[in-house]
Parts: C-alpha cells; sequence; structure tokens
C-alpha cells in the first residue's frame, strides 16, 4: 500500500526535475498541454493515494469503525503501516488541499477581473487596444475575451517588421488561451509543491510557444528574435496585475536563442514517455484506492461473521 501511494509522489518529484529540460527539448505547441496535463495529473493522483492511506487511519477508530460496522483490528492488521505514516498524510492532504483551494479562488478572481477590465477596453481592430501610454508595453490580456494591449510608444520605438513580431505574439497568447494553462499549472504546483519547477517550465513554454508562432506568421525566425530584443529593450520594468502575459517580460535571452537555433522538431518519444507516466499515475492511484476498498470490506466481512 506504501509503495503504491508513493509512486505518485515520485513521479511528481522526477516531472519536477525534469520538466525544465523537457520544456527545452519540446515544440512548445506540443510541451506546453502534455506538461500541464501531467502535472494536473501528478498532483490529483498524489492528493488521492495520500488520501487513501488517511483513510486507513482513520478506519481503525473505534468510533468510526463502529459506524461503519467494520473491525479495526482487521482493519489495522492489513494495512501494514504505522498509524503516524497515515496521521502524517491525513495533515499533508488537508495542507494541500487548503493551498489548492485557495490557488483556484485566486485564478478564478483574476480571470473574472480581467474579464472585467477587457469590457472596459475598446478595441482598434479586432482584439486589439492601443492605449496613450509613455511606458512601452505590450501584451495580452486573458479572460472570457482576451485582448492586446499595446502602448503609442512601443508602436514608436518598434519598426514595421518588430511591430508585426509584436503583435502576432501576443495574438498569439488570445489565440491559445495561454492564461488557462498558467492558471493550471499554478493550481498543480499548490496541491503539490514538487511541481513548481513544471510550473516555471510552463510559463517559459507559452513565451516560446508565442514566440513560434510570431516566427512562423513572419517566416523569419532571425526577424522574430529580433523584434523580440527591440521590445524587451524598449520595454521598462513596469509590473501588471490581471495575469497579462507580455512578449518582453521574461527569459527574454533564453527565448531569442531558441528562436536563432532551428525549430524544434516533435520529440516522440519524450510525448510518450510523459503520456507513460501520467498513465502509470493513474494506474498505481487506482490500485491504492481499490486495496483500501478491499482491505474496508474484509473488515466488515469479520464483523459479519462473528
Amino acid at each position: 500500500m506504501i509503495v503504491l501511494a508513493t509512486v505518485p509522489i515520485a513521479i511528481g518529484l522526477l516531472t519536477g526535475l525534469l520538466s525544465g529540460r523537457i520544456g527545452r527539448r519540446m515544440q512548445p505547441r506540443l510541451g506546453v498541454p502534455l506538461l500541464t496535463g501531467l502535472a494536473l495529473t501528478v498532483a490529483l493522483c498524489t492528493g488521492i493515494a495520500l488520501s487513501a492511506l488517511a483513510i486507513l487511519v482513520v478506519a481503525q477508530f473505534g468510533p468510526i469503525s463502529r459506524l461503519g460496522h467494520w473491525s479495526a483490528s482487521v482493519v489495522r492488521a492489513q494495512a501494514g503501516f504505522p498509524v503516524g505514516v497515515g496521521v502524517l498524510a491525513f495533515a499533508v492532504v488537508v495542507v494541500l488541499f487548503g493551498a489548492a483551494a485557495a490557488r483556484f479562488f485566486i485564478s478564478i478572481r483574476t480571470m473574472v477581473r480581467a474579464t472585467r477590465a477587457s469590457r472596459g477596453l475598446m478595441p482598434l481592430d479586432g482584439d486589439l487596444v492601443v492605449v496613450d501610454d509613455d511606458v512601452p508595453t505590450a501584451y495580452a490580456l486573458g479572460g472570457w475575451r482576451g485582448r492586446i494591449v499595446v502602448s503609442r510608444s512601443m508602436l514608436t520605438a518598434l519598426s514595421a517588421d518588430e511591430r508585426r513580431v509584436v503583435l502576432a505574439h501576443e495574438a498569439a497568447h488570445v489565440r491559445h488561451r495561454h492564461h488557462l494553462y498558467l492558471h493550471l499549472a499554478a493550481l498543480a504546483a499548490a496541491a503539490n509543491p514538487l511541481l513548481r519547477p513544471t510550473r516555471s517550465a510552463i510559463a517559459l513554454g507559452v513565451e516560446r510557444w508565442a514566440d513560434e508562432d510570431a516566427a512562423a506568421d513572419i517566416h523569419d525566425r532571425e526577424a522574430a528574435a529580433r523584434g523580440l530584443a527591440r521590445a524587451a529593450l524598449a520595454l521598462a520594468h513596469h509590473r501588471r496585475g490581471l495575469g497579462a502575459l507580455g512578449a518582453a517580460d521574461s527569459a527574454v535571452s533564453q527565448r531569442v536563442r531558441a528562436l536563432l537555433a532551428p525549430a524544434p522538431a516533435p520529440r516522440w518519444f519524450t510525448t510518450a514517455v510523459i503520456i507513460a507516466l501520467g498513465a502509470t499515475c493513474w494506474v498505481a492511484t487506482a490500485a491504492a484506492t481499490w486495496r483500501t476498498d478491499e482491505f474496508i470490506q474484509v473488515a466488515e466481512q469479520a464483523v459479519l461473521h462473528r
């Protein structure tokens, strides 16, 4: 039982250690959804597996066993692990559930605020909003209806080709709903702190995904790299809320190097490994849940045959 319950934890540790490398090697449009799905799987399976351990400890208490009509001594004999392990698992589940719930409500509040802010912006063309701001800035505002916000000072600072790169980058954020990946990655990391490096890898991945879309749009990777670098130079240090995604806000040098390199090729072996890790998580969690149910049923039978 202990082995089954620790499988998702081990996979979470492995995912956190390897996610940065995986994110750099894979095509972002494939790597981001796969890493996000794996992170959510690991977080959920970890919670379920630890809950199974906690249930076996709770089931050993006299009042609970009498209420459920099973033998506490039989459950204790079958569990095969110290009560302290189950108590620790219960405490961890409570703390992580609370962290995940808090993160969930923060994400909902952020998206609601972003949606309201989007409604208050008047697009110039499609989803593009141009604002009068002395700070050179360009970002995608997530929400129910995304907006691309760019300041006139940023447009003035860039050439026509560079403006096209930045706008194509932000349009990719809106089109692919990248803010949802960020919220889901944050939720998974709150539910399982081992996944915090994965959250960072996903955040970088959505930027590289938008970079690759912009490069494909103008059919010139070097020009896309120059546009990104120029936007970073023009952008002053300016904090934004509401989960906005900016072309030149993070890891610019690393992203420029990626654009100057050949376009990433599909990594089918890595894809298969990610899917296998997720499947292993679910299988181990299902087995742990089944074993817990089996232990309780045996304990119930012991009471019936007294």
